[in-house]
Parts: C-alpha cells; sequence; structure tokens
C-alpha cells in the first residue's frame, strides 16, 4: 500500500477505499466511489463557503496564512513594494517574471498607450444619474466594453488575449477616474502618456485648471505601493468569481465586470470603508477603550482587524502603515490616525484580541491613506478593482489553459421535497 494514499472506511458497509494524496490534496470525485448501493451517487463533499476546497491549481500567489506570508510568484511582497512598481509587478503576476529593461519598455509602452477609450463610451458614462455610485458605474462600463471590443470573444488566441490584457488594464483606470468626474459634475481629464501609470490616475482623477499636472512624487509612490499590495490575493471571492464566469469561455470584459461586482460588496471590496466609519464613530483616542469594551461585549466588530486567510499579522498592514506616515507628511496627519494607533496598540496586547488572532489586516490603514489623499469613501471599491484588474486577469488566463478546467458547475445536497403531484388550485388549502 502506498504512503502517499488515504484509506477510508465506511462504517456502514465495512469496505475500504484507497485515496491517492497529491500535493496534500485528494480528489473530490474520488469520493464518488464510496456507495452503498451501486446504484447511489456516491459520497460528496460539503463546503459551503469553500473553506476547505481547492478548486483549481495556480502559481501565480503564495499565501501562508498562519505565518503572515504573501509572494507573487515567489517574490515577497515587502520586496516588491518597496522597489517595484504597479506596471513592473502587473507583467510579474501575468508572465511568471521579472521584466527586463526592453520588456518592461515595450509593456509599459502598451498600456499606456491604450488608455484612452472610445467617445462613445465616455458617452455611455453620462447616460449615468449625477450621483451614481463609481463602482456601479465602472461594472456597467467594463462590462459594455465587451461590445466595442468583440475580437475579445477569441479567447483562446494568444495574441487577442494579449491585446484585451493591454486593454483592460489600461481602460478600467480611465474609466474609474471618469466615473470619478461624472460624479463631481467635472468635465474628464484625458490620459498623459508622459505620466507614471500611478501619477497618470491622479492626473485624471484630480487635474483642474493647470496646464500640466504634477502628481506629488511621495503620493504617487503611495498609489504605487497600494496597487502593489491590491494586485491580487488567490482565490478569493472576486477572483473565485473571474474564474467561474470565465469558465464558460464568456469574453475577459465580461468576467472582469462580474469580478468587479463580487469586490463591490462590504465583506469584500467595502472593508476598508467599514474601517473609516467605526473610526470616525470613536472620533478622539479617549473614547478608544470604552469602544474596545463594546467590541468585547458584543456590541461591534473591530473592523480591519482579523482575516479569512491571516491568522497572523497580515503582511501588508506592516507595509501600509509606513506608507501612512509618508502620505501625512505631504497631506497633514489625519486626527483618525491616533485613532487608529491606539486601536491597534491596544489589540495587539489584549489576550481577547491576541487569542482571537485577530491583527490589523490591509483595509485598517489604507482607508485612511485613500482619505487623506482626498479621494471620496463612495471610490474606495474602485480603488481595489484597478489593481487587481491584473490579478483577475491573470487568474482568468491561468484557468483557460489549464487542461483540468471545466465549466464551473458545484454540487449540491437536496433537502426539498421528494416527488409529489400538481394539486388544482381549487383543492389546495
Amino acid at each position: 500500500m502506498s504512503n502517499d494514499t488515504l484509506t477510508i472506511t465506511d462504517n456502514r458497509t465495512g469496505k475500504q477505499y484507497e485515496i491517492p494524496i497529491k500535493d496534500e490534496t485528494i480528489k473530490a470525485i474520488d469520493l464518488r466511489q464510496i456507495r452503498v448501493k451501486p446504484d447511489d451517487f456516491g459520497i460528496m463533499t460539503y463546503d459551503p463557503a469553500f473553506t476547505n476546497t481547492a478548486s483549481c491549481k495556480s502559481r501565480i500567489t503564495f499565501i501562508d496564512g498562519d505565518k503572515g506570508i504573501l509572494r507573487y510568484r515567489g517574490y515577497p511582497i515587502d520586496q516588491l513594494a518597496e522597489k517595484s512598481t504597479y506596471l513592473e509587478t502587473a507583467y510579474l503576476i501575468l508572465h511568471g517574471e521579472l521584466p527586463t529593461t526592453d520588456q518592461l519598455k515595450d509593456w509599459t509602452w502598451n498600456v499606456t498607450h491604450h488608455t484612452f477609450i472610445h467617445e462613445s463610451i465616455k458617452k455611455f458614462i453620462d447616460g449615468f444619474h449625477h450621483d451614481a455610485h463609481p463602482m456601479g458605474m465602472l461594472i456597467g462600463t467594463v462590462g459594455a466594453l465587451s461590445t466595442f471590443y468583440p475580437d475579445a470573444k477569441d479567447i483562446f488566441n494568444a495574441e487577442s488575449r494579449r491585446k484585451q490584457v493591454y486593454r483592460l488594464i489600461a481602460k478600467v483606470a480611465t474609466i474609474a477616474a471618469f466615473a470619478y468626474r461624472h460624479r463631481m459634475g467635472l468635465p474628464y481629464v484625458y490620459p498623459d502618456n508622459e505620466l507614471s501609470f500611478a501619477g497618470n490616475f491622479l492626473n485624471m482623477m484630480f487635474k483642474k485648471t493647470e496646464l500640466k499636472y504634477q502628481p506629488s512624487p511621495i503620493l504617487e509612490k503611495a498609489l504605487e505601493v497600494l496597487f502593489i499590495l491590491h494586485a491580487d490575493h488567490e482565490q478569493n471571492c472576486s477572483t473565485n468569481a473571474m474564474r467561474s464566469i470565465g469558465s464558460s469561455q464568456v469574453d475577459p470584459y465580461s468576467a472582469l465586470a462580474g469580478a468587479a461586482a463580487a469586490l463591490y460588496g462590504p465583506l469584500h471590496g467595502g472593508a476598508n470603508e467599514a474601517v473609516l466609519k467605526m473610526l470616525n464613530q470613536i472620533k478622539s483616542v479617549d473614547r478608544v477603550p470604552e469602544y474596545i469594551k463594546r467590541v468585547k461585549d458584543g456590541d461591534f466588530r473591530l473592523m480591519g482587524f482579523g482575516h479569512r486567510v491571516y491568522k497572523n499579522y497580515d503582511p501588508r498592514a506592516t507595509i501600509i502603515k509606513q506608507t501612512a506616515y509618508e502620505v501625512f507628511e505631504v497631506t497633514g496627519k489625519d486626527e483618525l490616525l491616533d485613532v487608529a494607533l491606539e486601536l491597534e496598540r491596544i489589540a495587539l496586547s489584549d489576550d481577547y484580541f491576541i487569542s482571537r488572532k485577530l491583527y490589523p489586516n490591509v483595509d485598517f490603514y489604507s482607508g485612511i491613506i485613500y482619505k487623506a489623499m482626498d479621494f471620496p469613501v463612495e471610490m474606495f471599491p474602485v480603488l481595489f478593482a484597478i489593481p487587481r484588474t491584473a490579478g483577475w486577469i491573470a487568474q482568468w488566463e491561468e484557468m483557460l489553459l489549464d487542461e483540468d478546467q471545466k465549466i464551473a458547475r458545484p454540487r449540491q445536497i437536496y433537502l426539498g421535497s421528494d416527488v409529489r403531484d400538481y394539486v388544482p388550485m381549487v383543492k389546495r388549502t
């Protein structure tokens, strides 16, 4: 008997089954052979939120939640945040290796020169109500892009996929900025190809009457760091949506619109907004102890602490905390920072939070930084979607080229009524 197997005894029948183990995993389909009668369906696994189910094999992002490790293609996130740029990191995530000088130059040129959007797309954005949520505008407009680029349906053509990659990474940022300007009643600002990816986004967001927008180097770098930290995060809700929708072999614009819709939810892309609301509710440092007490009493949740994956300090939180200090050197210190620091100090020294492994996550400081940079709260999930576009596309393409993947179709445990006959209306009670 091989050591790389799992032996299962079915106590209903006394039969034993030997299930192969590969990559510390068993295939769920191997359990189907376990049955009482020959015509039984066989054993299934029940895992409502995929808490212990691997739906794919991936080479993109590695997370060890217990040790607080996050790596893109093997590179530690802190090294990328310190030394890389968003576009270089996006290239790494999509291609598997860091680019050479010529590769980065070519990649940057192609993304930069796809930032302009069709004038009819601008008219499409104009059709939204003036107070429409920018995330709703982004989702709708990205979905509409599939009608502008019908060649995107040729998903098994590598050259076509490459073109859609350039378009999506470039145009999502432009659409996001235009959605903000539309909501604010401001004229659209066209892309500036002489600026960096982050600098150009700040230009499209905040340019007023100046002939040439010059972003603050510190704020530009802070946005690069935030974009790198949010570029991918393994099989989260929105990435799972991207893969699931993409498994139907739909075009990437439609799949990405679905992923962005998943990100829109408050349990996913809206978490940093919840942190900001919590800090505004506390208001001052002297009210922190009372708030902590009420958290322990079950009156509130401590937003921005704890993570589904990380059972240690979120490695992104350490990086983003330092970034916050650098941003406040330019924007001035936000009064909410002191509240956040006191919350963090108490939580990291209190057995209640330590025993529950409730450590700060990336959302704890990102909302404060975005607020300091004058991004409205409604833009927070949009700011998440812009960099995550690279991760979504990389995961989509990996799924597409994986021979094991089929159209997503989970099983269910049916607990409804057994067969019964139709009852005419006059006989129903």
